[in-house]
């Protein structure tokens, strides 16, 4: 069983030594010149655009990704594109087949660690980066204790850690907690994130297992900025989500001092229906306001709105002086002509009947 173990050791570092071919022509100089050897081309048009005063200072930071999971995976991955100078991994975890439908990792890396697997791909994509793997779980003694003084390492110029960010991918509230007592003791500031309960939200859980299901809607989250001495921690203040996007979009203007730091960025997408919601609310009281009020009040076409009950009135049109109508308004009904001959024959009939009554008479 050792020896199998030994051999599984060796075929992890000899796939860790392994390197694209190609690499040495590339250009690994932070040069601004979009030309396609250079990786940082599209990258450095955040300082020619003013955003950032120098992008190249982000080769000077450090920042160690607790958890290599869901989101940690992606966010490290993003971190190591962008060209951070050092980057640390921690997890305690294997690789899975189960893995292959969201993560980096690929089929065989099933059985190694995710950290040594992380590094093994993160390496491939950008060599300029500093990888740092630790496999092992900070909730146990020993793991805090290695959590701590890994830290703790390469610090100078007065500052207690080495890192300059910590970023807090795990799902379980155990670990957040740890991560929240090991920042706390070292005054290291740090970002928290995790995927809101969604598809389990029906089931009762403990609460280690908060934040450990998965979003049904992939985005549902938030990030949340944690500075000891200046904000709440994360056992007053704990959150429940995240996108691994929004949190190194965080994580970027805060190394590189550019736009505004969110310090809590919660549910998006879950208020966002009710926002929906709220809008459409408005527009139908909008609506309804100005359906109750004269359509044409006050217009430069002298366009005015009538009453129902004054069509009788407005049925009678005048006509311009010196035309006669002739043919008669759709309103109106024109009765027949009483001619002569028949008011004749109606005095006829009465002197009939006036003959008929004197005969009878007699």
């Amino acid at each position: 069983m050792e020896e199998e173990q030994l051999h599984a050791l060796l075929g992890d570092l000899d796939a860790l030594k392994q390197r694209p071919d190609d690499l040495g022509s590339i250009d690994r100089d932070m040069s601004a010149d979009v030309v396609d050897s250079n990786p940082y081309s599209r990258l450095m048009a955040l300082q020619r655009m003013g955003v950032v005063e120098n992008y190249e200072r982000i080769r000077d930071y450090s920042v160690a990704i607790v958890g290599i999971g869901g989101v940690g995976s992606v966010a490290a991955e993003m971190l190591t594109r962008c060209g951070i100078g050092r980057l640390l991994l921690y997890d305690y975890d294997t690789v899975e087949l189960a893995n292959m439908n969201r993560l980096f990792f690929r089929p065989e890396q099933v059985g190694m660690t995710k950290t040594d697997a992380a590094v093994q791909t993160l390496s491939g994509i950008n060599p300029d980066v500093v990888l740092e793997s630790y496999s092992l779980n900070i909730t146990t003694v020993k793991g805090f204790e290695t959590f701590l003084a890994s830290l703790k390492a390469r610090s100078s110029h007065g500052r207690s850690t080495g890192v300059d960010l910590v970023l807090s991918c795990v799902d379980n509230y155990e670990a957040r907690m740890v991560v929240n007592q090991a920042c706390n003791e070292l005054g290291q500031t740090w970002m928290e994130s995790g995927l809101l309960l969604k598809f389990c939200k029906d089931v009762e859980l403990e609460p280690s297992y908060v934040g450990s299901c998965v979003s049904e809607d992939a985005v549902s989250g938030h990030i949340q900025l944690l500075v000891p001495g200046e904000t709440a921690c994360f056992a007053c203040a704990p959150p429940l989500g995240v996108v691994a996007g929004l949190l190194v979009q965080n994580a970027l203007k805060y190394l590189l001092n550019f736009g505004q730091v969110s310090p809590y960025l919660k549910e998006y997408m879950d208020s966002k229906p009710a926002r929906d919601a709220a809008a459409k609310a408005k527009m139908e009281a909008e609506a309804s306001e100005a359906n109750e009020c004269p359509v044409h009040l006050d217009n430069e076409w002298n366009i005015s709105v009538v009453d129902d009950e004054d069509t009788a009135t407005s049925n009678i049109r005048s006509t311009p002086e010196g035309l006669v109508r002739e043919l008669p308004a759709a309103d109106l009904y024109p009765e027949p002509p009483v001619t002569a001959s028949s008011s004749a024959l109606d005095d006829d009939l009465e002197e009939l009947q006036r003959q008929l009554d004197a005969l009878n008479s007699s």
